[in-house]
């Protein structure tokens, strides 16, 4: 009989879940956890829209991607982590629960990054969750002797990288963006090494699920950036911010249609499982400028912000051009469809072009809406969709793992 949660003891040695476990979907822990995440990407979002309607562009992007960096790869290691040794135990919980102070201590800080260059606070958090993981790993490395190794040099790269973290505090100011690269590159570069023994046995579909999750986090916050533009329009009485919370609403609905037109696959060989999941980075982040832009758009037909109406057009723009690329990248151009790919490079140029016309939010909706339907028309057509899109497969779901 199996044994139920309130008779089990309050630890369990952490073994590795099986990578072929069938029904594997995401926890109510993972799920609060992501909840809990939104409002860092709130706040990141929120704070570059303010950055960008002040004119103050260099420092607004550049500040965006270091704040945006921490979130996605806090939540990307936990992520995961979790897919391959969610025991559900109590210490799993409470190992979980100060990942997730730690991501709240993160977002207090980023108001302060981006208006006094400030990352203190954002260091604090950050360290927080990455001390969490260390001992996360710790106890897979202690329970799961056939990944012993990779989970030791996790634990080992990640607290050496998180003392770097503590150090660039004590640096100038001149030196934070190249420390700040340098100690980015060292944390991308841990799970390369540490999953070369042997990769951990994280779970293909879980995977996929738990990043379509996350990419639907990151787009409410553009629906709640276009639900108050139709707001400020019925407060105002300004029929062209209705029309401008319309073009935002079709933007919105299209780059959900693109992420999830068809089930993404994630595979097992280690290049390819790196390159999916560090290239969403530019999807997640992308989606939260886009957010940030159609803000600065509405704060600009109010002249509500400093900054031109070019410059308005390509907040929108250029992480809509990001995002359609970044996803060609990821899932179309494995389908081997040359006018769809040549559908999405085209798409993503013309966008880049819009900003020097009028109405340029419009503009990338009806693009965007063009791109849709080629997309759809494409699935359609594929009358052999093993030969044109490969797609989940069965290997990705628990084949053999191969680490390059």
């Amino acid at each position: 009989m199996t044994q139920t949660r309130s008779a089990r003891p309050w630890y369990r040695r952490m073994t590795g879940r099986r990578r072929d476990e069938p029904h594997r979907t995401a926890t109510p822990l993972e799920l609060f956890f992501d909840l809990c995440f939104v409002v860092a990407v709130a706040q990141a979002a929120d704070s570059l829209h303010h950055a960008l309607s002040e004119g103050h562009l260099d420092l607004a992007v550049g500040r965006y991607l270091m704040v945006f960096f921490a979130i996605w790869w806090a939540w990307m290691n936990f992520t995961w982590f979790a897919s391959a040794y969610d025991t559900d135990d109590d210490v799993y919980r409470i190992t979980t629960f100060v990942e997730i102070a730690g991501a709240l201590i993160l977002a207090s800080g980023v108001p302060r990054a981006f208006t006094e260059g400030d990352f203190a606070t954002i260091t604090f958090g950050y360290v927080v969750m990455r001390l969490a993981t260390i001992v996360q790993w710790v106890r897979a490395a202690a329970g799961d002797p056939d990944h012993r190794r990779a989970a030791l040099r996790y634990a080992g790269g990640v607290f050496v990288v998180q003392v770097g973290w503590l150090l660039r505090l004590t640096l100038p100011d001149s030196w934070l963006a190249a420390s700040f690269l340098v100690l980015a590159l060292a944390e991308v570069l841990v799970p390369a090494v540490a999953e070369r023994p042997g990769m951990t046995p994280w779970h293909p579909r879980h995977i996929v699920e738990r990043y379509g999750l996350f990419t639907l986090i990151v787009l409410g916050e553009v629906v709640l950036v276009t639900s108050l533009a139709i707001q400020t329009g019925l407060d105002a009485g300004d029929r062209h911010l209705w029309s401008l919370a319309a073009a935002g609403t079709v933007i919105v609905f299209a780059l959900w249609w693109l992420y999830f037109d068809r089930p993404a696959a994630v595979s097992n060989r280690l290049r390819h499982a790196l390159f999916w999941g560090y290239g969403h980075y530019l999807i997640f982040a992308s989606i939260g400028a886009v957010g940030a832009g159609l803000a600065v758009e509405v704060d600009h037909e109010r002249d509500d912000s400093h900054v031109s109406g070019l410059t308005a057009g390509y907040a929108v723009a250029v992480p809509v051009a990001v995002y359609v690329v970044t996803l060609w990248a990821l899932h179309v151009r494995r389908r081997q469809h040359r006018w769809l790919t040549a559908a999405c490079l085209g798409t993503a140029a013309l966008v880049l072009l819009v900003p020097l016309g009028p109405a340029p939010v419009h503009l990338v909706a009806v693009l965007l809406f063009c791109l849709v339907a080629v997309t759809v028309l494409a699935r359609r057509l594929s009358t052999s969709p093993d030969a044109t899109d490969p797609g989940p497969t069965a290997s990705d779901g628990g084949g053999p793992v191969e680490a390059e």
